[in-house]
């Protein structure tokens, strides 16, 4: 039987206390994940970037500092999603240093 399978017959029999329990050890076992935000050694430098793209969070940062909406955003780059800046902005909140030493670095180079 798949892991999947095997999880969701377990789940059906635990209560919401117990799913909740479940669900606080798979956050912090998950730690650092955020959905649908990758980095990947020697891929864009190893910075964080959109899954399935080569579009660094920095760059998204930067292009909406510099007063592109998310419209104009999704414009200039027709392979993300709505989605996907949600992502994006979401990462930016818990690693603002992060991301800003990255456009420092980026912007200088």
């Amino acid at each position: 039987m798949h892991k999947v399978e095997s999880a969701e017959q377990l789940l059906a029999g635990m209560t919401r206390a117990e799913k909740a329990q479940l669900l606080q050890w798979i956050a912090r076992d998950l730690g650092d994940a955020y959905p649908g935000i990758e980095s990947t050694p020697g891929v864009c430098g190893g910075e964080a970037r959109i899954i399935r793209t080569r579009i660094p969070v920095w760059a998204l940062v930067q292009f909406r500092k510099l007063g592109a909406s998310e419209a104009d955003i999704l414009q200039q780059y027709p392979t993300l999603r709505a989605e996907d800046l949600t992502n994006a902005w979401a990462y930016y909140r818990s690693h603002k240093d992060e991301i800003e030493n990255q456009i420092i670095e980026n912007e200088s180079a």
